[in-house]
């Protein structure tokens, strides 16, 4: 039976750069509600947003003072449940970030820790000595508790302190705050890092990898994720969840994910947006390594399908530079490569995650000076890369090249001043791309047309929308191909990654038709040539 979850396509929004309609150089709900229209014509079914409750913005909303409001930078209650009424009218529902694996320590929870109450000191991982554990934002991951000689775990940011799950009255809190947002009429959950929630009950020094073995993907995490959605999201078969998972495996992923297990729809993982770092470092500039890039790809692909489990697809988020100039020659190939990446996950098995500007083919800002960027990670490691004796031009290549700004720009709708999205000074100023690239010209171009078409596809499609993955040409250079089984068909789809054409012999494929295509001429033979960054798309049926 079809999962009509798989065919539905997710569009993530960054509320504070996606439109601003007040002037005050910030994105907010109500523009969100006046580019449904445009939402709709492109044919997704959820938009994922990232957090909009209120929040001292150290981590851009990740961490959360209040889990049950709406930051008034961003509108008012009446306007979210306006904006969830009206984007059901269009067929589409909204997908919440949870953050629940820490909270702002300007949070009600922490104050009132701080204060004395031991009720609530039990809602944080409070201990007399700290581990050697590292804060994925650099540093040691414990800070003091006030002065009571105590240290708090913040695996984050030092103003987000991790939650106690292990405390059944932190559970019911989180579970509650899930069900008040389900209450309001949302269709789907993302949960932020929510593989990190199961940490050890003992705390102890684990020197490897930063001290991720002690906090990753522990056995009790699964515990609490079937209790979460039992209590919360599993009473409505409808409503879609995804897990964000760092640093995270297969095997668990399939656990995570797999319907009988009850604990969420999918997973994201991030290993495919790693292979430009440089010794595994995020802060360092190489070329991709397309065999890598291929081997995840593969694996997830394959053993995924193979157990049952189901992947979150995406090139684009807002912690990441644009795809577009990770993978492919921008400057020759922009509108070949934009729609090759788009086939390349929108044709292959898993759910797949739009990020505001991709269908246009949005490029990376092209900032001139740090004075551009706002985000404390990139000035943070510019001051870290000078400090390892890079030159100021070096740090700075790199920080053009990694930094979470690249996908932060606001959305570019139209050539006017600030590319449409405010009347006001932008909080980040947009890329010098908009111009010529912008909503109102790329509405009716190639890159637009090639994404409405793959969303329409995947509605229309089983095999698409619920077929098998096997790999294709593994040992191929330049091409990352894959097939689509069904009962009925067989798909192969050919991705191009490099400027240059290259031949690939079609085998059983040969007597197939073309799918689609991001190239108008393509005519299949006992080979075919694929042009630079061409993605092809033959389908077979298969006789029974």
């Amino acid at each position: 039976m079809t999962n009509e979850k798989h065919r539905k396509v997710v569009y993530q929004i960054y509320p504070k750069s996606f439109k601003d309609t007040t002037g005050n150089g910030m994105g907010d709900l109500r523009g969100i509600i006046e580019k449904l229209p445009y939402l709709a014509d492109l044919g997704i079914d959820i938009i994922w947003l990232n957090p909009f409750y209120p929040s001292p913005q150290r981590d851009n909303g990740y961490d959360v003072s209040d889990y049950m409001a709406i930051d008034p930078r961003f509108g008012t209650m009446a306007d979210f449940e306006e904006m969830v009424e009206k984007a059901r009218g269009y067929g589409i529902g909204f997908m919440l970030d949870m953050v629940l694996n820490h909270c702002s320590i300007e949070h009600e929870w922490f104050q009132k820790a701080l204060s004395g109450d031991a009720f609530y000191q039990d809602f944080f991982i409070l201990r007399d000595e700290p581990t050697d554990w590292v804060s994925k934002f650099g540093g040691n991951a414990w800070a003091p508790f006030g002065d009571t000689g105590k240290y708090y775990l913040h695996l984050f940011d030092e103003t987000q302190a991790d939650l106690n799950w292990r405390n059944p009255h932190v559970r019911k809190a989180l579970f509650e705050v899930v069900n008040f947002w389900r209450d309001k009429g949302v269709e789907g959950f993302r949960f932020d890092v929510i593989n990190l929630i199961g940490k050890d009950e003992v705390l102890e020094n684990c020197p490897v990898n930063d001290g991720k073995p002690a906090y990753t993907d522990r056995p009790i995490n699964h515990d609490y994720l079937r209790m979460l959605n039992e209590a919360s999201f599993g009473k409505a078969d409808h409503l879609m969840t995804v897990g964000e998972m760092s640093a995270t495996t297969i095997e668990n992923c399939l656990l995570y994910s797999r319907p009988d297990r009850k604990e969420l729809d999918m997973t994201f993982n991030f290993h495919h947006l790693k292979v430009d770092y440089k010794d595994g470092q995020k802060w360092t500039i190489m070329p991709f390594d397309f065999e890598e890039l291929k081997r995840l790809f593969h694996s997830w692909g394959q053993e995924m399908s193979e157990g049952g489990g189901w992947n979150a697809l995406f090139w684009n988020n807002h912690d990441q530079p644009r795809a577009l100039n990770r993978f492919v020659d921008v400057t020759n190939f922009r509108e070949e490569g934009a729609t090759m990446l788009a086939a390349a996950i929108h044709l292959s098995r898993g759910t797949p995650y739009i990020y505001m500007g991709e269908e246009i083919g949005m490029i990376d800002p092209d900032f001139e000076t740090m004075s551009d960027y706002v985000d404390v990670e990139s000035l943070n490691n510019y001051q870290i890369l000078l400090d390892q004796g890079h030159s100021p031009e070096e740090a700075f290549a790199i920080i053009q090249a990694k930094s979470r700004d690249n996908a932060r720009t606001p959305m570019q709708w139209d050539d006017s001043a600030n590319a449409g999205f405010t009347t006001g000074t932008p909080w980040l100023k947009p890329g010098k791309s908009y111009p010529e690239i912008n909503v109102a010209k790329e509405k009716d171009g190639k890159i637009y047309s090639f994404y409405k078409a793959l969303i329409q596809l995947r509605k229309d499609m089983d095999l698409i929308a619920e077929g098998s993955y096997k790999a294709a040409y593994q040992d191929h250079p330049q091409v990352y191909a894959f097939e689509r089984h069904d009962q009925k068909h067989r798909l192969l789809v050919l991705n191009n990654f490099y400027g240059e054409a290259t031949e690939i012999p079609l085998g059983d494929f040969a007597d197939g038709e073309i799918l689609i295509s991001n190239y108008e001429t393509t005519t299949l033979g006992q080979a075919v040539t694929l042009k630079p960054y061409q993605t092809l798309a033959v389908l077979q049926t298969v006789d029974h």
